[in-house]
């Protein structure tokens, strides 16, 4: 139903109760389809309301069920990539998260993230880069012995 006016929709209503007319001479009159003057009486009746409802059905995501975790990994990590994201609650979740879901549940939650300028454009590490990246990060973190070069 296209959303009319609450003065309209009033006006409808206010003329059928006054008897002005039945359903069809009303919806002539106002230019409006019969099912509608029958809808507006309806919500009328049952909740003395005029005002339109709501349009569309809001659906849940995966990451709507497991708020808590994602927006951790978020805070925990701020300078991740959304691919990054999504390969960690993956594996955290056990449930699939792409890319495009991660950027909307950001967006919902007005959360901005930073661009990695460390490394050049169109460069992502996967799967073996990014295991051999954190083998190397760890080797060079530990404490060296001595003697050995």
């Amino acid at each position: 139903m296209t959303c009319y006016s609450n003065d309209l929709r009033q006006k409808i209503v206010e003329a059928y109760e006054r008897g002005e007319g039945s359903i069809r001479g009303i919806a002539q009159r106002f230019l409006v389809s019969p099912d509608t003057v029958r809808r507006l009486l309806k919500q009328y009746r049952l909740t003395g309301d005029l005002s339109p409802k709501k349009c569309g059905n809001p659906q849940k995501t995966v990451l709507s069920m497991h708020e808590a975790v994602a927006l951790k990994v978020v805070e925990e990590h701020p300078d991740w990539t959304l691919w990054q994201y999504c390969e960690v609650l993956t594996e955290q979740l056990g449930v699939n998260v792409s890319t495009s879901m991660m950027g909307r549940f950001c967006q919902q939650h007005q959360l901005t993230l930073k661009k990695n300028l460390s490394q050049p454009k169109g460069r992502h590490l996967k799967g073996a880069a990014r295991a051999s990246r954190v083998l190397a990060a760890n080797q060079q973190a530990r404490p060296r012995k001595a003697g050995v070069s």
